[in-house]
């Protein structure tokens, strides 16, 4: 195992299978997405097998793959792998092929093309491929490089298949939101380009890379930075530390950054929406808690309150705007806005039950909105409208998709027993035990967020059944496929998150331990401390 490269073929099986996928003869539209699911069941292969492998007490980073990249510039081909990245590679390879499943008509959308369906499996995969690669580079130039590219095949996505396409209007909102979802990013990219850029010339300065010249590696300019040995001033540290933090807040999407979202998600069709809401946007919470805290450990502390003031501001945000929302895509769109503040709460609390919280909340929020969106979707195409006042007793002509609508629910308010409430428990006590005030504030989404989704279960689904609802059937067994997943996962991981946290709690420990941070030491009770002095005397 030692010499294979197991990361390189995590990220390259998509990327060649996405190739192979425009090369099948036109009119194949079954064959090539049949292909498509065959090829992204490799990754998740790959990614088990990893898992498996993975030593939870061993080196920091493990699988490491290291070759030359752009030796003049200190750039290396630098793959790796932490328990944090592990569960975010799980993550991904496990949504992708029930994307594909739940996809699987979703290009008929746009039309009768006979390419049609190569163009839009070829795409998921390219997706999924960037974020795997993303996720295991330990080179900074590499993971930007592909943390930009990923946004051109979403683009794509975005714009060029989404519902009701024969409408001219939603063609045009569907383009105007892709560009908005472009834009975004690619602004918030360029920033981050000059923070890179910024960083290696420091590099350079101080003589980091082998030849005595600047580098890009990741684990050698970490080392730097939280020894003292990166030599630039409080100041340029805090600017390139924004320049990351600007990027990753684009992305995640942190308040007030966020308004990008909402429009991409209804724009997109259901599997993309979650494909960029449950996996892309991950990318840029990795990004924090990998590159924000890592590289830049002293801006990190100075920064964190503010950082965490404006993560409160969005999940409360999140939270209000769901409940006033009369489009059920919408509204679930904006919960992901909240629970996005929880992720981002946890990380920049600076403990490990924050931390570890975070971590497992990537997880579990990508698990819960897949279910959400994708049963909600199933349900939008049966109707042929996403507002919510068209429905209307549900639960009585598809009772199974009503129930299954109800757990993911429940997952989503973080229902104790479904995997979001431990995630969500860790981050609020790691939250409290550094800043008390707003692990309150963050608590009362809780009943926001039971307010907007059981309010949206009782119009959607309970009452007399309204005209145009009798029509609709139960989950089909194509559509089984993809929920009975996600739903077992959600209640596995919510009895038994143990295999997650055994292999998230040690990667999240080791780099708090890395730049300086140590979880608060409790409060001393004036009263309890008299009496430990007296018995001291004693």
């Amino acid at each position: 195992m030692s010499g294979f490269p197991w990361l390189t073929a995590l990220w390259a099986m998509p990327l060649v299978g996405a190739a192979l996928a425009l090369l099948f003869p036109a009119g194949w539209r079954t064959g090539v997405r049949a292909f498509a699911l065959l090829v992204s069941l490799g990754p998740l292969g790959v990614g088990i097998w990893l898992a498996t492998q993975f030593e939870t007490g061993g080196e920091q980073y493990q699988f490491v793959e290291n070759q030359q990249w752009i030796p003049a510039f200190g750039a290396g081909y630098t793959l790796g792998m932490d328990g944090i990245a592990l569960v975010l590679v799980l993550l991904t390879a496990g949504l992708v092929p029930l994307l594909l499943v739940a996809g699987w008509q979703d290009e008929r959308e746009v039309g009768t093309g006979p390419r049609v369906a190569h163009l839009y499996v070829a795409l998921t995969l390219v997706v999924e491929s960037m974020v795997l690669i993303s996720f295991t580079a330990l080179d900074i130039l590499l993971f930007y490089v592909f943390f930009e590219v990923m946004l051109i095949p979403m683009y794509f996505l975005i714009g060029g298949f989404g519902p009701r396409t024969g409408n001219v209007a939603a063609r045009q909102q569907r383009s105007r939101a892709a560009v908005k979802f472009l834009l975004y990013n690619l602004f918030g990219g360029l920033i981050m380009l000059a923070a890179v850029i910024g960083l290696y010339v420091i590099t350079a300065r101080e003589k980091l890379g082998s030849g005595g010249g600047g580098t890009f590696d990741f684990r050698t300019v970490m080392e730097a930075a939280n020894s003292g040995h990166l030599g630039a001033t409080p100041a340029v540290l805090n600017a390139l530390f924004l320049g990351f933090m600007f990027a990753f807040a684009v992305k995640a999407p942190l308040w007030p950054l966020h308004t990008w979202l909402p429009d991409a998600a209804v724009a997109a069709t259901p599997a993309s929406a979650v494909l960029m809401m449950a996996v892309v946007d991950k990318v840029g919470t990795f990004g924090m808690l990998r590159y924000c805290l890592l590289l830049f450990p002293s801006a990190t502390s100075t920064y964190a309150p503010l950082i965490s003031v404006l993560a409160v501001i969005g999940i409360i945000y999140g939270a209000l705007l769901a409940i006033g929302q009369t489009d059920v895509m919408r509204l679930i769109a904006y919960t992901s806005i909240s629970h996005f503040g929880f992720i981002i709460l946890g990380i920049f609390a600076l403990t490990t039950q924050g931390g570890t919280g975070a971590t497992l909340y990537m997880v579990n929020h990508g698990i819960s909105t897949a279910a959400l969106f994708l049963i909600a979707g199933f349900l939008v195409s049966r109707r042929g409208s996403r507002l919510i006042a068209e429905f209307g007793g549900v639960q009585k002509v598809a009772p199974v998709l009503a129930g299954t609508f109800l757990i993911s629910g429940l997952a989503t308010l973080s229902l104790p027993g479904l995997a979001p409430f431990i995630s969500e428990f860790l981050v609020l006590i790691g939250t409290f035990t550094r800043y008390p005030v707003a692990a309150i504030f963050a608590a009362s989404a809780l009943v926001l967020a039971a307010l907007y989704v059981l309010w949206m279960y009782q119009r959607m689904m309970t009452g007399p059944v309204k005209e145009g609802n009798e029509r609709l059937y139960d989950l089909l067994p194509r559509e089984m496929v993809v929920v009975i997943p996600l739903i077992v996962a959600l209640l596995f991981l919510g009895a038994y998150p143990k295999p997650a946290l055994d292999r998230i709690d040690p990667a999240v420990a080791r780099t708090l331990t890395t730049i300086g941070q140590h979880n608060p030491a409790p409060a001393v009770q004036p009263e309890a401390a008299q009496t430990n002095t007296g018995g001291a005397h004693k």
